[in-house]
């Protein structure tokens, strides 16, 4: 009976490698795969993201924490186009958003309100449309928010004034309309920050003879 055993035993242990090989991926993986997948990528850059390494802090472009949670994604200059996924908004603990300089399209979605642990959400010179959304005004740890040369249309959310960390907010070369805020965060922000919206106006001001609010934007 012992060759019989040693073939169970050798049975058994042959299922457990081959269970560990097929592993589930990461929750941040899966993240990352429903960004890509969305995706126009004709330099290669995500090539490294590859679904059968559950491990994303072994890809290119992006950076973990010691609990091996994804924290960065760095895409910038990248030659990628497509829309922004929502799903992003599952990375809680990311902390730099680094999209400038792609051709992104679409709207931001409201869901990235969720990413309570971002610290920069650069999504500069890329063709995003769309308003931007209330919900950004939840960033509580947010510092640098560039949206500049996007097609982003509608106000300016007052919910952006409660970012008591922001240090950079740069909006300039979209279709912003409406009145330039002037509380909390606003309050430190030049106004070569809101340049090249040419619907949007400073406080008190009034275009084409409507009233001095949003309410014709």
């Amino acid at each position: 009976m012992a060759p019989a055993t040693a073939a169970g035993a050798l049975a058994v242990v042959l299922v457990a490698l081959v269970a560990s090989t097929m592993a589930d991926p990461s929750p941040d993986a899966v993240v990352l795969q429903a960004l890509r997948s969305g995706l126009q990528d004709p330099s290669g850059v995500l090539k490294s993201w590859d679904p059968e390494l559950e491990d994303p802090c072994t890809w290119f472009h992006i950076a973990c924490d010691d609990s091996l949670r994804v924290i960065r994604i760095e895409l910038g200059y990248s030659n990628l186009s497509g829309p922004l996924s929502p799903e992003l908004a599952k990375l809680d603990q990311l902390q730099y958003m680094e999209f400038g300089a792609n051709d992104f399209q679409g709207t931001i979605p409201a869901e990235f309100g969720d990413l309570k642990n971002l610290i920069s959400m650069d999504l500069y010179n890329n063709s995003i449309s769309g308003r931007i959304p209330a919900s950004l005004g939840k960033l509580s740890n947010l510092k640098f928010l560039r949206l500049e040369q996007n097609r982003l249309t509608g106000p300016i959310p007052r919910e952006l004034a409660g970012l008591t960390q922001l240090v950079v907010m740069d909006l300039s070369n979209n279709d912003l309309c409406g009145t330039i805020p002037t509380t909390g965060a606003f309050q430190n922000i030049p106004p070569s920050c809101f340049a090249n919206n040419p619907r949007l106006r400073g406080p008190g001001q009034q275009q084409g003879g409507g009233p001095s609010d949003d309410t014709d934007c």
